[in-house]
């Protein structure tokens, strides 16, 4: 529906970008996508917002941007490209955008009624940012035209009563009529298709998406897995990690072959689940060495980020050498105002830390890192981790405040304590952790 969109827009100039589940956690990587295209009229913007712009974006130094000023920096280059040429700005997949994208995109997109410029944002739920927007809901279909679509896309007629019971256990949903033919056999489908009432839709597709994945040659099934661990599509990247792996490049025929990706315009997955089946269904040994692989062959100077995070992921023993890396990381994230991204940074960096003590302060920055970035219920949850090392009287003071902050703004610890203690700590109950706070 979205390509049919696209194709429709006659006249208009269309940029795009699309949330990527792997990418959830890098601050401004959708919005980055969506404006490179268009990058040449930030020269036209307000200092302030050009400023802020830049260096959202990693073009240059400077102090964190507020997310006002980020988000009148967007709408502003929106305008400035949609006064040259009217303009489509599409966002796909927008419940996995990082949060840095999505307020930027929504601050924008209740702003740009003057312009010329179209804004079409496609998610599965819609976010509290984007309340009250005009939308098309789109649900499943009717009983009649659930048929239609699934008689259009079988080997060969069915009897009525088949085809109305598959058309009822799939409840309507396009995706799953359509890929039935691909993941049952004839038989199946002349005896009926039923899925157990308990198991979601998606769940079984995504695991029959994983039968048909297991039917495939080993090297097929591995350049798959690295398109998986990487969601940045970079062809260059898959293949040099490819190579790295010793995988031949005739693997690729076999993979394009099953109908689960795509190699036309870069590496594409055919759906979601198919992403999620491929990066399940493979061990813990081969998904760490694909993203050792893929550390290596990621240039640590033009993306030092995502190779630190793929070390990360290649590791399962607490490792300092990583872990250091992870902090610059979350460093370079906080700069550029991207507080969930450092957060997850930190929280891995905290894991491979040998030393207790910086591990400790390591777990401290990143609950402090996710309330800054609005995750309140998240800080909360770290803060717990952080009774497991010791703190100095400071890393306490800045945990009860954290603690404290989260409750007055309506939040409270299922436990009911808070791992930081104003005076003295006490024991309570069975030490089934290190100990426990009271600051009653």
């Amino acid at each position: 529906m979205l390509d049919y969109a696209v194709a429709a827009a006659q006249g208009l100039d269309v940029i795009r970008t699309a949330g990527v589940e792997g990418e959830i956690e890098l601050p401004y990587a959708a919005l980055q996508q969506l404006c490179a295209p268009i990058q040449r009229f930030r020269e036209r913007l307000a200092e302030p917002q050009g400023d802020a712009l830049g260096v959202a974006f990693g073009l240059r130094a400077g102090p964190a941007p507020s997310s006002v000023l980020v988000g009148l920096a967007v709408t502003g280059l929106l305008s400035e490209a949609g006064a040259e040429q009217p303009l489509l700005a599409v966002v796909d997949d927008a419940q996995w955008l990082d949060r840095a994208s999505a307020q930027a995109i929504a601050f924008a997109a209740r702003r740009l009624a003057p312009a010329r410029v179209a804004l079409l944002i496609v998610t599965r739920d819609v976010d509290r940012s984007l309340a009250g927007m005009p939308e098309l809901r789109v649900g499943n279909l009717g009983h009649r035209d659930a048929r239609a679509l699934l008689e259009s896309v079988l080997p060969a007629p069915l009897d009525d009563q088949v085809l109305d019971r598959i058309v009822v256990e799939m409840d309507g949903n396009p995706l799953a009529l359509v890929e039935l033919p691909r993941l049952v056999t004839p038989t199946q489908l002349a005896g009926g298709f039923g899925l157990p009432g308990a198991i979601p839709v998606h769940a079984e597709i995504e695991a029959r998406y994983a039968d048909r994945i297991a039917n495939l040659p080993r090297d097929a099934r591995l350049l798959m897995l690295v398109g998986a661990a990487d969601p940045t599509g970079d062809v260059g990247l898959l293949w040099r990690t490819a190579r790295r792996l010793g995988i031949p490049e005739a693997a690729a025929g076999p993979a394009e072959s099953s109908s689960l990706i795509s190699l036309r315009d870069g590496f594409a997955f055919r759906h979601p689940l198919v992403r999620s089946a491929v990066y399940r269904s493979a061990s813990t040994e081969e998904r760490i060495g694909v993203h050792r692989a893929l550390a290596e062959e990621t240039d640590a100077t033009s993306d030092p980020d995502r190779r630190a995070w793929h070390r990360a992921q290649a590791t399962l023993v607490p490792d300092d050498d990583v872990a250091d890396d992870l902090v610059e990381s979350a460093s370079r994230a906080q700069a550029r105002g991207g507080f969930a991204a450092a957060a997850a940074f930190l929280w891995r960096a905290a894991n491979l830390t040998l030393d207790p003590g910086r591990r400790a302060s390591r777990t401290l920055e990143a609950a402090e890192a996710k309330q800054q970035g609005g995750d309140l219920d998240g800080a909360l949850t770290i803060l717990d981790a952080a009774e497991a090392g010791p703190l100095d009287d400071l890393q306490r003071v800045r945990g009860e405040v954290a603690s404290r902050t989260d409750r007055f703004r309506g939040r409270s610890r299922t436990r009911g304590a808070c791992p930081v203690p104003r005076c003295r700590a006490t024991p309570r109950g069975p030490r089934r952790r290190a100990r426990s706070w009271d600051l009653s």
